[in-house]
């Protein structure tokens, strides 16, 4: 076992503050590197150290030999590359470990292994563990493409082998579409990831998206932290989160729990990782890929579970043998988690930049803020628009939503568009509330979502006119100063 005394972080924003606050809590020193970009970023001045990553023709934080040199120069003795960037780079674990740094995350096999989607299908299958119809795509399009297209049946999905983020992902309702969308899935594949690889799925219509967050040390042992309900997403990418599901009763969660720890074994995983999966109206599940980092949406699994998963991957990176058995773990209370982002939901969830003008988080009970700024800093077009994550708790689902609705309410966001209009209306949402609800949640709401917003928002104009011109006509009188509608509401310019 090696003790960790000083760990870079190799990331930005809201998750190199929450690994900067687990290492402070156990007397780690942080070192932080920043890009020009983040010279005052809140992750640089909370970091015990800062260095600067220099534009040497590359995004600074996918250079990994200038962010080896700097661990040298810090010191360091671990490297946690949070989740992004190089998380999931299977050369970038090896190098680390390779310079005698402790990499705080899965060994390089196992993320090469998990990180190829086909070859994780294989692992899955070997281990009893059910997936999706499909099969890969090496050379291009042809014949035979359609006729196994055919053979697993329309609609189908293409999905890039090398990554995921919704990147090289294109839906194929009809033969008539498939080389037109391969030829895009391809092209936007080897943009994002370097690799045009595609592989095929059947689509499951009407899925719901849960996955299973794990925990494996590096002497056989491994836990599941429950499920996470991770269904409401735009672009295939996720902006509500919960746990437990709605859905799952105790027999099919130990089912699931169960084909995750199977699979985790059969890799030879260790650290933290998550499983995840898609059910179909029958509630049958697959295994969908394996995710080799922390999650964005850890939080909620933490909640319910009293785990610090940032914590225990340091631990399992120092040689630890897990403390906590399956047996000592339940599932306590419920937790949701709304990702703000610097979007317009009424655009299409188009990125928006701007300094935030105002900042102000919610506080009170089971309210929990992870972010990556403060009042008066700029949200920079060049990095991912998510502003925070906003975790509530509750004793069950109905409280769960009801402080979400509070806290949202109390936060103040001025200076760009963000998404808490948006989830201000998803937990009003008699489908949501009702735990009724797929994938196609977004794409299906938010012409209703955009309509009731615009309609919101010309009555209060209307109002403002009308007063106004009434103003001029009658004698000023003193006014309650108490609000008339939400926070959002009334911040709305």
């Amino acid at each position: 076992m090696k003790k960790i005394e000083k760990i870079l972080v190799a990331n930005r924003g809201e998750i190199a503050v929450r690994i900067i606050h687990a290492a402070k809590e156990l007397g780690i020193e942080t070192v932080a590197v920043y890009s020009e970009i983040d010279r005052v970023a809140l992750h640089v001045l909370k970091a015990d150290e800062v260095y600067l990553l220099k534009n040497n023709g590359k995004e600074p934080y996918l250079d990994i030999d200038q962010i080896l040199r700097i661990a040298h120069i810090a010191q360091a003795d671990a490297i946690h590359p949070g989740y992004g960037f190089l998380s999931e780079n299977a050369t970038f674990a090896r190098k680390v470990t390779d310079q005698g740094f402790v990499f705080i995350g899965p060994d390089h096999e196992s993320m090469h292994l998990m990180g190829d989607k086909l070859r994780a299908k294989e692992i899955a299958i070997d281990a009893g563990v059910p997936v999706i119809p499909g099969f890969d795509i090496k050379n291009g399009s042809g014949t035979d493409i359609h006729g196994k297209a055919k053979d697993i049946g329309f609609p189908i999905l293409l999905k890039a082998r090398a990554g995921g983020g919704g990147k090289g992902m294109r839906v194929v309702h009809s033969p008539e579409q498939l080389d037109e969308q391969l030829h895009y899935a391809i092209r936007e594949a080897r943009e994002a990831f370097g690799d045009g690889s595609i592989f095929v799925e059947k689509l499951i219509q009407k899925p719901r998206h849960i996955e299973i967050q794990i925990l494996a040390d590096q002497h056989g042992n491994a836990i599941h932290l429950f499920e996470r309900e991770c269904s409401i997403q735009r672009r295939h990418q996720k902006v509500i989160e919960e746990a437990p599901s709605t859905i799952l009763d105790e027999v099919l969660r130990q089912e699931m729990g169960n084909a995750a720890l199977r699979l985790v074994k059969a890799c030879k995983y260790s650290n933290a990782g998550t499983l995840e999966f898609i059910m179909d109206e029958n509630k049958k599940f697959y295994f969908l890929e394996m995710n080799t980092r922390l999650q964005v949406e850890h939080p909620v699994s933490e909640f319910i579970t009293g785990v610090d998963i940032v914590k225990q991957q340091i631990f399992i990176a120092e040689g630890k043998p897990l403390a906590i058995n399956q047996s000592d773990l339940k599932i306590t209370g419920h937790a949701i988690e709304l990702r703000i982002y610097a979007e317009d939901p009424q655009n299409s969830f188009l990125p928006d930049v701007g300094i935030l003008i105002k900042y102000r988080t919610p506080k009170g009970i089971g309210i929990r803020v992870d972010d990556g700024f403060e009042q008066g800093m700029e949200i920079p077009i060049e990095y991912d628009p998510l502003l925070a994550k906003l975790i509530v708790y509750g004793n069950n689902r109905s409280e769960a939503i009801a402080r979400m609705k509070r806290a949202i309410d109390e936060y103040e966001v001025d200076g760009v568009a963000n998404t808490l209009e948006f989830g201000a209306w998803v937990m009003n949402d008699e489908d949501f509330c009702a735990g009724n609800f797929d994938t196609g949640f977004i794409a299906n709401k938010l012409e209703k979502f955009t309509s009731q917003i615009t309609d919101v928002t010309e009555s209060l104009i209307a109002g403002i006119v009308s007063y106004k011109f009434a103003k001029q006509f009658k004698p000023e009188k003193k006014q309650n100063k108490h609000k008339l509608h939400s926070n959002w509401r009334n911040r709305m310019k």
